[in-house]
Order: C-alpha cells, then structure tokens, then sequence
C-alpha cells in the first residue's frame, strides 16, 4: 500500500524550508522535487539573474544531500568533470571529479564543448562514468541540475536532441510578481546570505523510500493508454520533424506518479498527466523550420495536443 499521505507532507515541508530563500518559484520547485522521486534530470532554462542557482541549493540544503557545482566554460574538458588520477607516492591514485555527488549542478550546460557535454551522458543516464579503463558507480541518488540562458548564443554549443531526451522535465521559473520581487528585494535585511534560513527537513534515507512509493503508485489502464496516445500524437504532428521517444512516454508516466504523490494521492489522474506534460515532453520535440517562421513552438504544439487528444474521465 502506498502510503499517499507521506507524499503531501514531504512537499509541504520542502516547500515551506525552501520558500525562506527562493521567492516566487513554487511551480518550478515542485517539478524539481518530480525529478528526483522519479530518478530524473532536471534543465533549468531561464533569463540570468531569477535564482535558477538559489533554488538548486535551496533544495538540496533542504534534502541534506551532498552537493558539487560544475561552471561550464569552452575549456572545461571532461577530467574536470569525471576526475583523473594523479602520481603520488611512485603510484597513481584516483581523485574523484565532482560528478560523484548526488545533486550536481551544472551551470551554463550550453558553455561547455560538446566534448565535454558527452562525457555527463553516461552519467546521467547509467549513474556510473568510465574513467582511464575503469567503470565507478556514481552515489545514490544521483541526479543532474543543469541550467541554461536561452537569450544569449554566443561561445555557446546547443544541446544535442539525445542529452535533452535525458532530462526528465524543463523547468523556467519565470519573473516574480510585484509582491514576491519586494519580498526579493528586502531578504537580505535579515541575512547576507538567504540559504541560511533553509533548514535540512528530509532525512537523505528518505528520498530513497520516497521514490519506491513514487514507483508503486498506481496508473490505471485509461490513464495509461491517454500517456501513450499523447506521446505517440507527437510524432504524427505536422508542425514536428521530431516527436516524442518511447523513453518520453516513460519520463511522462514516472513524473505523473510524482505529481500526484505530491498531492498526496495513490493513483494517477489525467490532470496529473496534463500538469506534467509541457515540462516532460516540449524540449525533447524538433520543431519543423518552416513552421517555426510561422510561429510554431514546441510549447505550443503539446497544448494543442492536449486540447486534442481524449482524457479519459476522472
């Protein structure tokens, strides 16, 4: 039996600790905490200067869990990410990089070459990196953070079709209202440094159990046949040269288990589905050129699929 009710609490209080030093961002934080019980990868896409780093460490202080941060820059190579060995002692010893941590942030993914963006892909999607003919487990839980500017293009490399299909959902956070950028304005009254005020309020065990609850919670066969059908209208959709992967159709069943744990539910609705859709499933569509001039947007496309497609009743 899934204990539901665990769910609810969980985001409450993650929601309360982070909220003392992230303002405005309560969509975004619950589709953070999505990823991580649904064992995922979070892109965080967004205008410089809205907190996209703040949240990141606000959540894992919250969750008490072991961080590492990774600037990407085009002379970043894949050493600095994975680690090497060095000679000590007549020996060569190996120095963990900072990928073995469970919540890495990688800020300005797109800065990094795609040499070096290739060498998170195992990473990310086998939780282990190859290292001068060595295989090393990476920690449990492992998951990435990564951020983005989608204003500013040059010295920057796009992330290929195949490392987007790896991040479970695409998060933006968006400007605050007038109320929570006054709110922005005076924190730091109280502390030089908001981070300060968020307390650890989740044991790191916890996550572990959290997820098996995550991955118990039933779907029923209509609302399993509604997640197919809206995958698979992806790739018939005219304004697509690209839709959606069988592993989308995965990411967007495992992030509506999540979403509805979090409401504190033991079963999924088609409302949890249309909740998680838009952040599972538009980055990883390729929009055709010609209908992007006319306006197209992958966005755009998975609303209209939405609008489309049958839910079946709640």
């Amino acid at each position: 039996m899934v204990d539901a009710a665990a769910g609810r609490a969980l985001w409450t209080d993650v929601a309360d600790a982070v909220g003392r030093a992230v303002i405005g961002a309560e969509v975004a934080l619950r589709l953070v905490l999505v990823a991580l019980l649904a064992d995922g990868h979070v892109l965080i896409e967004d205008v410089p200067g809205i907190g996209k780093t703040l949240l990141v460490r606000a959540v894992a202080r919250s969750l008490g869990l072991a961080t590492a941060r990774i600037q990407g820059t085009p002379d970043l190579l894949p050493t600095d990410v994975t680690g090497g060995s060095i000679l000590e002692g007549g020996t060569l010893r190996f120095v963990p990089g900072p990928v073995f941590t469970n919540l890495l942030l990688v800020d300005e993914i797109n800065r990094a070459t795609p040499r070096t963006q290739s060498a998170l892909l195992e990473a990310m999607q086998e939780r282990q990196v190859s290292v001068e003919g060595a295989t090393r487990p990476l920690p449990d839980p492992f998951v990435v953070l990564a951020t983005e500017n989608p204003i500013e293009y040059e010295g920057t490399f796009a992330l290929p079709e195949a490392q987007l299909d790896r991040f479970l959902v695409r998060v933006r956070i968006g400007y605050p209202d007038r109320i929570a950028e006054r709110a922005i304005a005076r924190r730091y009254r109280s502390s030089a440094e908001p981070l300060e005020a968020v307390p650890t309020v989740v044991d790191p065990t916890v996550l572990g159990a959290a997820r098996d609850e995550v991955r118990r919670l039933h779907v029923g066969d209509e609302v399993e046949v509604y997640i197919v059908d809206l995958t698979t209208a992806t790739r018939t959709a005219p304004e697509l040269q690209l839709g959606a992967s069988p592993r989308a159709t995965v990411s967007l069943y495992r992030a509506a288990q999540a979403w509805a744990w979090l409401d504190g539910r033991g079963f999924v609705r088609p409302d949890d589905v249309k909740a998680v859709a838009v952040p599972v499933l538009a980055h990883r569509l390729v929009v055709d050129l010609d209908q992007s001039l006319r306006g197209a947007t992958a966005e755009g496309v998975v609303v209209a699929i939405l609008d489309s497609v049958a839910a079946p009743p709640t």
